[in-house]
């Protein structure tokens, strides 16, 4: 009797399995049928990586949000150097009138001896180093004046920490390292009470100070002026 109840369920048991699978099998998308089915993707579906709501219109919108941000943050620092008495400067400002005329005589007649029908210098000679090329020519009404300049750093030395007191100040990076020195009224020696960190010099930082034409001269490249230090932050691009 038993037997028999055991075979009746399992019988039972497979009619019913069968009739649900009938009834509940789902139906899928034709997506072979020359296209009928097929969910194109529009030409505005998201990318991989991209946030909900990312879009070009919103990232670019974003991209303009922060540069107002960090125009205003730049006005809003300009202002309180002002108060102080600082000015900001740039450096076009360092070179009295004509300099830029005088300067670009020298490159040329020094690319004149390089280059030039007489051979020029040797590759790897003594005479194939960086060369400064430039005047210690400067502008009068700058010494002695508060001011605030963006540059890059190029320190003499590191000590353990990468502190220093003294560095010089160039308007771009690579200078005097793995590029020639500017001029030296492009160049300022900048001399800190206080050690300072200088641990990445592809920073470029705003040095704030007291600028004179005082002129100093060392193995890496010679400064038509002088600024001591008061105050040093991150240039923010």
């Amino acid at each position: 009797m038993k037997q028999i109840s055991s075979l009746f369920a399992a019988v039972l048991m497979t009619g019913f399995v069968s009739a649900c699978g009938q009834d509940v099998a789902p139906t899928q998308p034709d997506l072979s049928a020359e296209g009928e089915g097929v969910l194109d993707a529009p030409s505005d579906s998201p990318q991989v990586g991209d946030r909900i709501g990312d879009n070009e219109a919103e990232r670019k919108a974003a991209r303009e949000k922060a540069i107002a941000e960090r125009a205003a943050e730049q006005a809003r620092k300009r202002a309180e150097a002002e108060a102080r008495g600082v000015s900001e400067i740039g450096w076009e400002d360092l070179m009295p009138e004509g300099e830029e005329e005088r300067l670009a005589q020298m490159y040329q007649s020094q690319m004149s001896m390089l280059y030039g029908s007489g051979g020029g210098i040797a590759e790897g000679s003594a005479a194939d180093a960086m060369v400064q090329i430039g005047t210690f020519n400067t502008v009068p009404e700058l010494n002695s004046k508060k001011v605030r300049i963006p540059g890059y750093t190029v320190p003499f030395e590191y000590g353990a920490k990468a502190e220093v007191t003294e560095f010089l100040l160039v308007p771009y990076f690579g200078a005097c390292i793995h590029a020639p020195p500017p001029p030296p009224n492009q160049t300022l020696f900048v001399k800190a009470d206080d050690p300072i960190a200088l641990k990445d010099l592809a920073q470029a930082v705003w040095v704030e100070g007291v600028l004179t034409t005082q002129t100093q001269e060392s193995d890496l490249a010679d400064a038509a002026y002088t600024l001591q230090l008061t105050h040093i932050e991150k240039y923010e691009y």
